[in-house]
């Protein structure tokens, strides 16, 4: 008997009003479970019970919101082996790649546990005589936070934590792909000695779980990651009704790969940042833009290495690249790889439907020579899909790599101090990478962007405050 994973309101599991199949997209003949659907109504409970709870677990101490953090860290971080394998059934990434993210949501919440204890806070002195004024942050009250299925156990981690650690309540709703990395998530964080309501799980679709989060009153502020479409849609709504939020959205990231580089280097940055985690990354490096000098020595090096690769089932020991996370984003790599033939593009390598064994849902990486105004070279596929651009140079290079919509991050291999600085600065992103892939940044460090990318304060490291706190100035006088 498979499991069923249930919701978590008020301090209780709830089962749903519904029950749909949670999908494995290396095996489609083994799924991972069963999930019962909450409706609107239950939703709207759980954001009364976080609403009812707030003002308790604002007033714990520092200490003991770090105590509490930390123990959710280190459990996470002792079992992470087991979450790992979980996420890799549900989501399809490499279990390597899988026990990573574990251990990084557990990292995260051991992170934000210190950050518990450092509150930060001033006092100034007035320009009138006899009077101080002192400036405090407080917590924003309920957060609703939305988070994707390609990261389900790192995403939800960088966003519950830092609520939590500065005395919000939340009300939590995964993707409805990945509702057993949210349950596991869930089930430790139950058990970590928070107030009843400071922390629910509502499962369920974004049509009537997230519209039903979004329009509750009691909600004070909304955290979101996902697509550009929703994205938008929220920011909107929450305009309407003054609500804080936050967006992180789409990426289109460009990788520069100069003559000068280390060519077995922006190979290994390539491959890395394009399809590791099967390219659902929205930090994946999607465009390749090669100086001429070295573009077809490095094109044939790319080639060769995506020939090396493994694509198979995601538990499997020798699997480099695992499964595309579902039906529907298997659909849509192969619509895009369909648009790149019918546009002109060039296909260089793969795009193939695989078949390995277990029926799932592998695609072989693609690669593509394309030209800027390619579909494919502008809009985010977010699959094992790549395109290489020539550049007569640097400069031109820069300006193929800032000339997009989006903003999240970008990347230049190249061994001149000089180009690598420029870079930094110029790259029109919030996060820039030299001689590295463009994904992978640190728990501790801002996560973000710029352009159609990303909308109010960065997440994680100590900037996540300015999200999750609000600034109060109160003067005393002598």
């Amino acid at each position: 008997m498979i499991e069923t994973f249930q919701s978590y309101i008020a301090g209780e599991w709830v089962a749903g009003s519904d029950i749909t199949i949670d999908e494995n997209p290396s095996d489609l003949d083994s799924p991972v479970g069963k999930f019962g659907v909450v409706d609107a109504q239950r939703t709207l409970d759980a954001v009364g019970a976080a609403q009812k709870a707030q003002p308790t677990w604002a007033a714990t101490t520092p200490q003991r919101r770090a105590d509490v953090l930390d123990a959710i860290g280190s459990e996470i971080l002792a079992r992470k082996a087991e979450l790992g394998r979980l996420l890799a059934m549900e989501e399809g990434k490499s279990l390597s790649e899988s026990i990573g993210e574990a251990a990084r949501a557990g990292q995260i919440f051991k992170f934000f546990a210190g950050e518990a204890l450092r509150i930060p806070g001033e006092w100034l002195a007035s320009t009138r005589p006899g009077v101080g004024i002192e400036i405090t942050r407080e917590p924003v009250g309920v957060v609703g936070i939305i988070a994707p299925w390609n990261f389900p156990l790192a995403i939800p981690a960088w966003k519950i934590a830092p609520a939590l650690a500065y005395g919000n309540t939340v009300v939590f709703k995964p993707a409805e792909a990945v509702p057993g990395c949210a349950w596991a998530l869930a089930e430790i964080i139950s058990r970590a000695g928070l107030p009843q309501g400071a922390f629910n799980l509502v499962i369920g679709s974004g049509r009537t779980v997230g519209q039903a989060i979004l329009d509750a009153p009691g909600l004070d502020a909304l955290s979101f990651t996902g697509s550009v479409a929703t994205g938008n849609q929220l920011l909107r709504s929450a305009a309407q009704r003054g609500l804080k939020i936050q967006l992180e959205m789409g990426g289109k990231n460009p990788l520069i790969v100069l003559a000068d580089a280390d060519l077995d280097n922006a190979v290994q940055c390539a491959v890395n940042g394009a399809y590791f985690s099967t390219g659902q990354r929205c930090t994946a490096s999607s465009r390749l833009i090669v100086e001429s000098a070295v573009h077809d020595e490095f094109v044939e090096r790319l080639q060769q290495k995506l020939a090396s690769l493994k694509v198979g089932p995601a538990l499997a020991e020798d699997t480099d690249i695992g499964p595309v996370a579902s039906q529907q984003q298997f659909e849509q790599d192969l619509a895009y790889i369909q648009i790149g033939k019918d546009e002109g593009a060039t296909l260089l390598w793969g795009g193939e439907q695989l078949d390995p064994g277990p029926r799932g849902y592998y695609l072989q990486p693609a690669l593509f020579a394309a030209e800027p105004g390619h579909r494919i070279a502008t809009e985010e596929i977010f699959g094992p899909v790549a395109c290489v651009m020539p550049a007569d140079g640097y400069d031109h290079a820069l300006a193929l790599a800032n000339d997009t919509e989006f903003g999240l991050c970008a990347g230049i291999c190249t061994t001149s101090l000089k180009h690598a600085t420029h870079f930094k600065r110029h790259a029109q992103v919030g996060m820039a990478m030299v001689n590295l892939p463009t994904a992978g940044v640190d728990p501790h460090v801002a996560f973000g962007g710029r352009k159609g990318s990303s909308y109010g304060a960065r997440e994680q490291g100590r900037y996540a405050a300015e999200f999750y706190t609000t600034v109060k100035t109160a003067y005393t006088a002598a």
